[in-house]
């Protein structure tokens, strides 16, 4: 297989979900339109008059990867797949990072991040594979992106190929002991389906994830091996249960502004594909991981 055949979903898939409308994101999403698992904390959910808000565990969530990957007060910062730009800006607003890169695939996410001219920030419209910097970064971190880095019908040596090249380029870009930070949705272990359950997942690939394809987490693990040593890994399916209802609330909350903004038939598919998700984390048949990995000397 050509070295092109691994480069995962192409711009035009990633494009076909991202590029919908930020307005239409901007509806139920948090405000600070970080569309990944949020980290919920249930001990500040029961103390009376905190409760608990999206918001505040979507800042939690980038606040656990920054400190993982050790990139508070570094002086670059390697963002793959930043999306609207919430990590970026925490980078540089909060954690006191001189330079922060962001790469996405999606016009919409970059001239978004662009208009909000963040000081320190950089957004590229580029490919992890088409990245050349001028200079190494002291930590990477990738939210939400490694599902699009192989494409679906890969046998599984050919997908542990493909992130294993993305691996290698960020062995290439971080001194020793530096550190990735990686949250990606896995393959769950619970592999007994009903025809309706493989139905909804196939819904979701075709329909609103494009030639992506969710790995095992056994395949990200070997396809870092000799490169990165596993610092730290948490599964928190019942945390993207909670993240997507919440999501599916706020958009039926919104539901006339969402369909003059998308039309009723796309609002139709990302209701199903959010209340499918609820299910499908609640039942295991996904995963989703929180990796911390370092490079050896």
């Amino acid at each position: 297989m050509t070295a092109a055949s691994y480069r995962g979903a192409t711009a035009e898939a990633i494009r076909h979900h991202y590029d919908v409308s930020n307005d239409f994101y901007s509806l139920w999403l948090d405000a600070s339109l970080t569309y990944t698992c949020a980290l919920w904390d249930d001990s500040a959910a029961a103390l009376p008059g905190e409760p608990e808000t999206l918001e505040s565990a979507q800042a939690r969530k980038l606040d656990y990867l920054i400190e993982g990957a050790r990139a508070a007060g570094v002086r670059r910062v390697l963002d793959v797949g930043c999306g609207w730009g919430s990590l970026l800006k925490r980078l540089t607003g909060i954690y006191g990072v001189e330079r922060a890169v962001g790469l996405t695939l999606s016009d919409s996410q970059a001239d978004l991040v662009r208009e909000a001219a963040l000081p320190g920030t950089e957004i590229r419209v580029e490919n992890w594979r088409d990245h050349e910097p001028d200079e190494g970064y002291d930590a990477i971190i990738s939210i939400g992106a490694f599902e699009h880095f192989a494409t679906t019908g890969l046998s599984r040596s050919e997908r542990i190929a493909a992130y294993r090249e993305f691996f290698e380029r960020c062995y290439e870009w971080l001194p020793p002991r530096g550190r990735i930070a990686l949250q990606t949705n896995v393959k769950g272990n619970n592999t007994v389906m009903d025809k309706a359950t493989v139905r909804e997942l196939m819904f979701i690939i075709e329909t609103i994830f494009p030639e992506s394809e969710i790995p095992a987490l056994s395949e990200v693990v070997e396809s870092s091996e000799k490169l990165f040593d596993v610092v730290s890994l948490r599964n928190d399916p019942d945390h993207y249960a909670r993240t997507c209802a919440e999501w599916l609330r706020r958009l039926r909350e919104n539901r006339g502004s969402a369909v003059r903004i998308a039309g009723e038939q796309h609002v139709l598919n990302y209701e199903k594909y959010l209340g499918a998700s609820v299910r499908h984390f609640e039942n295991r048949h996904l995963g989703l991981s929180r990796i911390i990995l370092e490079k050896g000397r």
